[in-house]
């Protein structure tokens, strides 16, 4: 694969980390405007007419078992998690878009931390999603090294 091929590779895998990145910046800002009970009482409302109109449907089963849990303490971890989570990879995404020498190394870091989390939320949750969140993690970074390589090589040397 040519230079030019992976550099446009390396940018919109960069934009759908953004992407990502303003998606939950609007849900994390969208929970700290809406109360758990709310959320929770929304979501048992439409769960129990699903379940009226078919008594085994998996999806309102599973939200409905998740609104009886969702407590306050989650509902502030999640608003939380999102919007900061959404945040600090926007700084970096954007520092990368725009070929910023310091948002690459942060980049390595940001989107490790992420991949150790992830993973240890699926050591508890066993949820895939995380799995396969982790391994585009993964492609990103090695990309983001492969740019950043380039990007050093053709800097001045004074």
């Amino acid at each position: 694969m040519n230079e030019k091929r992976i550099h446009q590779v390396f940018a919109v895998s960069v934009s759908l980390k953004g992407l990502h990145a303003l998606f939950e910046i609007i849900l994390g800002i969208g929970l700290y405007l809406t109360s758990a009970e709310k959320i929770a009482g929304s979501i048992s409302n439409w769960s129990n007419r699903q379940i009226a109109l078919e008594r085994h449907d998996w999806i309102a089963t599973h939200l409905l078992h998740f609104a009886e849990g969702f407590s306050v303490e989650k509902h502030d971890f999640y608003a939380f998690y999102l919007l900061s989570h959404g945040i600090v990879k926007g700084i970096v995404v954007i520092g990368l878009l725009k070929e910023k020498l310091w948002a690459y190394p942060a980049s390595f870091v940001v989107f490790g931390a992420f991949i150790v989390y992830q993973l240890y939320r699926y050591s508890w949750t066993h949820d895939f999603s995380l799995i396969l969140l982790s391994i585009f993690d993964l492609f990103v970074i090695a990309l983001a090294v492969h740019e950043y390589r380039l990007l050093r090589k053709h800097l001045p040397t004074h």
